[in-house]
């Protein structure tokens, strides 16, 4: 005779399973718009936004899900990409502060001239950085991460950069205001203009030259357009490097059910920068090896010549810690932490 207790055990736990199956089945999916200007080909948008996105889908259990827009897919400008979160025009961007001019003056420490040691570790000096110092810089929106790219290069079609000298007179696209100011202050005449635009313009004669980091040469052809690449040893510091962040609308957020929060928050932070920027970094090698195929030049500046670059940056650095004091910040306070916060994570990262 069947135990009646045993039956109802089992009755009970079976209705439990019913109703956890239940439950999860009734879970709440949420889809989250991603918007960047990233090319859906670029390194950026498959190896570190999919790679990010497919990551959360994954820890979700799939009830966070993703529309992913690259290349400016749901309109506007890439200027614009900040408040399209900020205002929940979409849910998640990837973009430069330094598109808005002044808007986040206190995170242009991180592009002076040879600041940067490698991206790994100048974006964890730049996350403590903005909590430590900045905290309000990104208050209208959620941070998810902030991370900066591999060392700058001078990429030229017809003159090989070996000293300062050699930039004289020649039109370089210039990739931020510090390094624009430092082209100029070197006596080449700084041309500025958006990445997409490089191409037609070395084409064209309208610049002779363009500084980028190497992971972005092959998709603007800048190793078919030029003919020489002068790189400085990173020992030193990187000639320059540009500040990203990706920030999520702060009520799409807040909005979330506690266990969907915890998963972004795992994917956000100080390690969640430093994959990105390590992975962005990455990226340099297949674009070094697009231009030594073509047996273009590929220069290392020797570090007496670069020396003349730095003591020209000095003044470069002298001129933004002014700029902050005009601001009500203490420049050289701001100047000195993130100098201390880069060697800091230059030391422990591997």
């Amino acid at each position: 005779m069947i135990n009646r207790r045993s039956l109802l055990k089992k009755g009970v736990a079976a209705a439990v399973a019913t109703s956890s199956v239940a439950t999860l089945a009734q879970a709440p999916v949420v889809t989250l718009k991603f918007h960047t200007f990233m090319a859906p080909q670029s390194n950026v948008w498959l190896n570190m936004h999919k790679a990010w996105m497919d990551k959360v889908e994954k820890e979700s259990g799939g009830r966070i899900k993703f529309e992913a827009y690259p290349a400016m897919q749901l309109g506007g400008t890439p200027v614009q990409l900040y408040d399209q979160a900020k205002d929940g025009v979409v849910d998640i961007i990837w973009t430069l502060p330094g598109n808005t001019a002044g808007r986040f003056p206190r995170v242009e420490v991180f592009e002076l001239p040879f600041m940067m040691s490698n991206a790994e570790a100048t974006s964890k000096a730049y996350w403590e950085y903005v909590q430590t110092f900045a905290a309000d810089e990104f208050k209208d929106v959620q941070v998810l991460a902030l991370q900066v790219h591999g060392p700058g290069v001078i990429h030229t079609t017809d003159k090989l950069i070996d000293s300062v000298d050699d930039l004289k007179g020649l039109k370089i696209r210039g990739p931020s205001r510090p390094i624009t100011k430092l082209l100029a202050s070197l006596g080449a005449t700084p041309v500025g203009m958006p990445l997409p635009g490089i191409p037609d313009a070395l084409s064209k004669g309208t610049i002779q030259g363009a500084v980028i980091p190497w992971e972005v040469v092959p998709s603007v052809k800048v190793h078919e357009l030029t003919k020489y690449h002068a790189e400085f040893d990173p020992a030193g510091g990187a000639l320059y490097t540009l500040t990203f962040v990706m920030a999520m609308n702060k009520a799409k957020y807040n909005s979330l059910p506690a266990d969907l929060k915890k998963i972004i928050d795992n994917n956000s932070g100080m390690e969640t920068s430093a994959w990105l920027g390590k992975v962005q970094q990455a990226g340099d090698v297949p674009g070094r090896k697009s231009a030594s195929d073509r047996n273009n030049k590929i220069y290392t500046i020797k570090s007496a010549e670069a020396q003349n670059f730095r003591r020209a940056s000095r003044a470069i650095e002298l001129e933004w810690v002014e700029d902050m004091n005009k601001k009500g910040f203490d420049g050289k306070k701001l100047l000195e932490g993130a100098k201390a916060l880069i060697e800091k994570h230059t030391k422990t990262t591997k």
